[in-house]
């Protein structure tokens, strides 16, 4: 993991991550265009390098553990130590990233529609709503539905990677 590709992404997810999401995603989907599937893509480049880095980080602290050691010296095959060995120890922050990180998205994708650079209407979307209910003073509901929707899953997805991160810690679960 610490040859040339390694620290070419390495370098790659510096360059994403000196720039703010929100930023980014923009710039990315107003160079693509309007669209659902132009959104998500600009989405993926914003988000993914968190990801990268964190399991890259736990890869090698993994590889470095005496277990690990130990199926290297039997003879193990590298595939079977990463599946048996080192992905099941890595998972766990994974998965508490991606539910803490589910909300991030899921306001940057509203914020994106909101800016006219999401879905393409007639398409549903909570920050497209609230955009559209912006302009109806008189008509207040429209805009505070969606808005108090997108307020909801996001606090669900943070108590959920917030219980999912206690629930795999083995020293939060003793206290």
């Amino acid at each position: 993991a610490r040859g040339l590709a390694d620290a070419a992404l390495m370098r790659l997810t510096d360059l994403v991550l000196c720039f703010p999401p929100i930023i980014l995603a923009l710039a990315i989907a107003a160079a693509l265009g309007i669209g659902t599937t132009n959104t998500i893509i600009a989405m993926l480049v914003v988000w993914w390098p968190k990801f990268a880095r964190l399991a890259r980080a736990l890869a090698l602290v993994q590889r470095s553990q005496e277990y690990v050691e130990a199926a290297v010296v039997l003879g193990l095959k590298p595939a079977r130590i990463l599946g048996r060995h080192i992905v099941p120890n890595a998972i766990g922050p994974l998965v508490v990233l991606v539910t803490l990180d589910i909300g991030n998205a899921i306001i940057t994708f509203a914020g994106l529609s909101f800016l006219g650079l999401g879905v393409v209407p007639p398409t549903a979307e909570w920050g497209a709503m609230v955009a559209e209910g912006r302009e109806l003073v008189e008509q207040w509901w429209v805009a505070t539905f969606p808005g108090l929707a997108i307020l909801t899953i996001v606090l669900g997805f943070n108590f959920l990677g917030d219980g999912v991160r206690d629930w795999l810690d083995p020293k939060a679960r003793s206290r």
